[in-house]
């Protein structure tokens, strides 16, 4: 009965110490495999620290009470750890399971495509090759099978299925910039988002690494001034009353009144994020490893080198509202 005990007891902490290197396999980006490189050039080499620093560690960044640059970073990856968790975690690491090889593997292999400057995402999208031969434009006849993306008849099922698609990407700060579809298109995340999401007002990850006075220290892309401009009317209830811009455009008998006469808002420039746009991923999303299922004949104007990477959005704002 006791061997079979001490065996239940080994399979127990087998299955947590699995579990541990799935959940921390965005780590090996940052910290390497056995957690011994220097993170992002900021951290401490975790695997040189005792089990018990480990522990204060992961703790105080939980609530934290610990940490310097990678804080706020940090937070969000051990947010729903318990201690249990977090105990096994510095066991695991002090006994060098390190993450598991393959997922290792993938970090490194995106780490090692992120040497490029910028990334071309529509590189085998938009081949002279592809589009002539697709043409479905000069098409006199359009088959069931090349009317949709579904590549089948309209009565096949059996053969259907969604692409397969993988979001695998270099751990924040091994990465590289995605090119933008379009001048001053939102730029697409080019880094993990594991331990990252959902972002939150009182808790936005982002924030760690891209706010200006951070950014350049810490290799990423600074937040733009337009992401601290307040361009909406200024609206406030007051007396039953809704009042835009000082103007009454009622509410008080259920009429929200005409506002058009409203032409500008007076634009507000803020020394802190506006909180219209604390939410990054409605804009900016992680880029799909996937086949499209059609060319991308999309070319747009203006789009040089500077814009491939840069923007000029409030520049543009700017204009419109002078």
């Amino acid at each position: 009965m006791k061997k079979a005990i001490k065996l239940l007891a080994l399979g127990t902490f087998l299955a947590g110490t699995s579990l541990y290197a799935v959940s921390t396999a965005a780590c090996a980006g940052c910290h390497g495999q056995y957690f011994e490189k220097v993170a992002m050039g900021k951290s401490k080499v975790v695997k040189d620290m005792s089990e018990a620093d480990i522990l204060i560690a992961l703790k105080g960044y939980k609530d934290g009470s610990y940490g310097g640059a990678m804080k706020g970073l940090m937070k969000g990856q051990v947010a729903n750890l318990s201690d249990a968790d977090m105990k096994a975690i510095a066991a695991s690491i002090k006994g060098g399971a390190g993450v598991a090889t393959d997922r290792a593997t993938e970090h490194a292999a995106g780490a090692a495509v992120a040497q490029a400057s910028v990334i071309d995402i529509n590189k085998n999208v938009c081949l002279p090759e592809r589009l002539n031969k697709e043409d479905l434009g000069n098409k006199k006849v359009v088959t069931e099978s090349t009317l949709g993306l579904r590549k089948a008849d309209l009565y096949t099922e059996d053969t259907v299925s969604p692409n397969a698609a993988s979001f695998d990407r270099p751990a924040p700060g091994s990465s590289t910039k995605f090119e933008r579809a379009y001048v001053n298109a939102p730029p697409m995340i080019p880094h993990s988002v594991e331990g990252l999401l959902p972002i939150k007002q009182g808790n936005n990850q982002c924030l760690s690494c891209h706010m200006p006075d951070v950014a350049k220290s810490m290799g990423a892309t600074p937040i733009p001034l337009s992401h601290f401009t307040n361009y909406r009317p200024t609206t406030v209830l007051k007396n039953g009353e809704l009042v835009k811009e000082g103007k009454k455009v009622g509410i008080a008998k259920g009429d929200m009144g005409n506002v058009s006469d409203i032409k500008l808002a007076k634009v507000k420039k803020l020394d802190h994020l506006y909180q219209g746009r604390f939410n990054c991923s409605q804009c900016h999303a992680p880029q799909a490893k996937i086949k499209t299922a059609v060319g991308n004949t999309f070319k747009s104007d203006g789009l040089t080198d500077e814009f491939k990477s840069h923007s000029s959005l409030a520049d543009a704002m700017n204009e419109g509202v002078q």
